[in-house]
């Protein structure tokens, strides 16, 4: 018994890698492959790594504010006018000494969108969709790869965040004990100093859990982006029928010509020129060819080019009005003159292969 196979229900899988042209598309909406974990993690160790390199500082700073807060601001009688400056005086203070914790966090948050992303701007997902409001298709995401992916990805942290959390107070667990020995300040940089070491051991294990999440994203990315084949049909049809898209590829077709023929002019033996508006180049090898052939040809601009060019290799140039333009007009470049031009063109010849001292 035989089935009939509907080859339509193949064309339509998506099996294909996604096109340059659908990746510019995707990329304009605003998809791209991101970890947002790998942010997370460099804005940890940014942070945790100032305060290891400033931490002393910061802290010999706010001890300076508060005793000086209580000193100046709380040995007098408080105003509605000392209360503002007061307080005027402890922002500015604070931003002051936070500042550089906070301008870390900041700039390795945009490092690590650059490094993932590169220089991208894109209102597409700010905008309102209607679907993402279907409870439907919540439910959907909810019971979906992503979201079982995005649950093992949380517990993965947890335990290792635990892990290390567990691992340094351990560690550190005959100096912990010991804080109710050790004066005020002691104990405060003491606390300080196993927190920051954590901190950037932890940073440490986000970035290696970024890490995977990083290689699952961009598969998910890949995965959602990929083409049918019907897909890539209908983009090449689109992109064949769009007239700038045309237009470009002409261009394009037309300056590699101009540079291919250019390239040519060094290697003819003559220019013949109508001095203003023709050029034609020959070139001639009686081993290979039977009549002489065009390697390049111009009309105003381009004729003052190759002429340029001519002369910049010692190629000789020779004037012959009518010639030139009667070359221009019936040939083509890489075709070889007609016979009605051999004798003029063999007399050219022979006086550029006598100033050349060929013959």
């Amino acid at each position: 018994m035989r089935f009939p196979l509907d080859l339509q229900f193949f064309a339509g899988e998506k099996t294909e890698k996604a096109t340059p042209k659908k990746r510019r598309d995707v990329r304009k909406k605003g998809q791209v492959v991101k970890s947002q974990d790998i942010n997370t993690a460099f804005v940890v160790i940014a942070v945790f790594s100032v305060l290891m390199i400033s931490g002393s500082a910061i802290l010999k700073q706010m001890a300076e504010l508060f005793e000086h807060t209580y000193s100046v601001y709380f040995g007098q009688e408080l105003t509605q006018m000392s209360l503002e400056a007061m307080t005027a005086e402890l922002i500015r203070q604070f931003f002051w000494i936070a500042g550089p914790v906070m301008l870390a966090g900041v700039g390795a948050a945009l490092f690590a969108n650059y490094l993932q992303v590169g220089f991208l701007f894109s209102v597409e997902p700010l905008k309102m969709k209607p679907e993402k409001l279907d409870p439907i298709k919540g439910i959907k995401r909810m019971f979906s790869l992503r979201a079982l992916v995005e649950l093992i990805k949380s517990l993965l942290k947890i335990s290792i965040i635990g892990f290390i959390t567990f691992f340094f107070l351990w560690m550190n667990r005959q100096e912990i004990l010991g804080l109710v020995h050790l004066p005020v300040r002691a104990s405060v940089f003491t606390i300080l100093s196993i927190m920051v070491k954590m901190g950037l051991f932890a940073g440490a294990g986000l970035l290696f859990i970024a890490g995977l999440d990083y290689l699952y994203q961009k598969y998910d990315f890949e995965k959602s982006i990929r083409m049918s084949k019907q897909d890539i049909k209908e983009e090449f049809k689109n992109m064949e029928g769009d007239p700038l898209i045309k237009s470009r590829i002409k261009q394009r077709q037309r300056e590699m010509a101009m540079r291919r023929m250019m390239q040519e002019v060094p290697k003819a033996d003559v220019v013949i020129t109508n001095p203003t508006h023709y050029a034609v180049a020959l070139k001639y090898d009686e081993n290979t060819m039977d009549a002489p052939t065009v390697v390049a040809k111009g009309a105003d601009y381009i004729a003052q080019k190759i002429k340029l060019i001519a002369k910049e290799n010692d190629v000789i140039t020779v004037e012959n009005r009518p010639l030139a333009r009667a070359l221009y007009e019936q040939t083509e470049i890489g075709e070889q003159i007609p016979e009605q031009f051999f004798k003029a063109v063999a007399e050219i010849l022979a006086y550029v292969y006598r100033m050349k001292n060929k013959i």
